[in-house]
């Protein structure tokens, strides 16, 4: 069985954010505006997302 996998994408610009929301979006692989990243499906990635989940949109694959 493959484990999922979901696309996180950012969506608004991290400019004005606290320093750790930051370091949160950069942990998730997002390098900037309208980057996406793949991650697994798995309870440490999803609490870092709802942490960020105004600046990033997320897809399952």
């Amino acid at each position: 069985m493959a484990k999922s996998r979901i696309r996180i994408t950012q969506t608004k610009s991290d400019i004005g954010q606290p320093r750790r929301m930051r370091e949160t979006l950069r942990a998730l692989g997002l390098k900037g505006y309208q980057r996406s990243a793949e991650q697994p499906d798995n309870p440490a990635i999803r609490g870092m997302i709802s942490k960020v989940r105004h600046l990033v949109t997320v897809e399952e694959k």
